[in-house]
């Protein structure tokens, strides 16, 4: 399967940061929100998403693919992970121009099956200016087997520490927000029956969203970059923890190491934070 062609492959969206979206960014995200910005951090998730006409709507509830991206032979899609690269702050009123390219497409074979990586980068500019730039990793892999659940680990020590009722009411608003219509986050009979999952899961960028306001919240502003990786799914229901602890580099540079933990102690997304 050879989809270099596509390699390149742009699309540019425009949106508008209102008054009203931040207000119900923040609602979502209730207590687990940095308030030292006028626009939060993680909105820009919700800034141009992608909406199409139901007719054109896959089985999953994404849009079908063939147009931005290719018709990646394999039926199920997942967050990998992905950086983002902080150049200035949002405003509510601000004219945000996404420009979105594809930088890669690859395919592997894990533990899970075949897999098909596919890196998007998008670059968010208002008034011509750069805001954000962001490297975007998603994975498609054939319909296996889900793999057994974990046994709980022993809790770990973080210096700090975010607690999160990760329930579905919170799963919707964030879909709303983001307008994903992927149905592993909303429908309970799709996302266990169909694609095998424990549960509605909590989404990628939700996750990641926690860990960067988590981040902020520390260092009390924007970082200069977060580059974060998913490790396995996160199935909504008890409590999830979200922490984060200084280290340094190889280089004596300080960073943060930030992680989101399911109810059983198990890690399903990290993160290096460079303030």
């Amino acid at each position: 399967m050879d989809f270099s062609d596509w390699v390149g492959n742009s699309v540019s969206s425009n949106d508008v940061i209102t008054a009203r979206m931040v207000d119900h960014f923040k609602h979502t995200l209730g207590d687990h929100c940095f308030t030292g910005n006028e626009v939060p951090p993680g909105l820009h998730w919700c800034l141009a998403p992608e909406a199409v006409s139901p007719e054109l709507l896959g089985p999953d509830g994404h849009p079908k693919r063939g147009d931005f991206l290719p018709e990646i032979p394999y039926a199920r899609r997942m967050w990998a992970g992905g950086w983002l690269e902080f150049h200035g702050d949002f405003k509510i009123g601000d004219h945000v121009k996404k420009q979105s390219r594809i930088d890669d497409i690859s395919f592997k074979s894990g533990k899970s099956g075949n897999l098909c990586f596919v890196a998007v980068t998008h670059e968010f500019s208002v008034g011509g200016q750069l805001k954000l730039r962001e490297r975007h990793d998603v994975v498609y892999r054939e319909e296996v087997t889900a793999a057994p659940p974990l046994d709980p680990i022993t809790d770990s020590v973080a210096a700090h520490r975010w607690q999160v009722d990760t329930n579905s009411v919170m799963l919707f608003r964030y879909s709303a927000l983001t307008f994903n219509g992927h149905r592993i986050h909303y429908d309970l009979p799709y996302s266990t029956n169909v694609e095998g999952h424990g549960g509605l899961l909590v989404h990628g960028p939700l996750q990641a969203t926690l860990m960067l306001n988590l981040a902020c919240s520390i260092g009390g502003k924007l970082p200069k970059h977060m580059g974060y990786r998913g490790v396995r799914p996160l199935v909504c229901g008890d409590p999830v923890m979200v922490d984060a602890s200084p280290e340094n580099d190889a280089a004596g540079q300080a960073l943060l190491a930030a992680c989101v933990r399911g109810a059983d102690g198990n890690i399903t997304m990290k993160a290096t934070v460079t303030p």
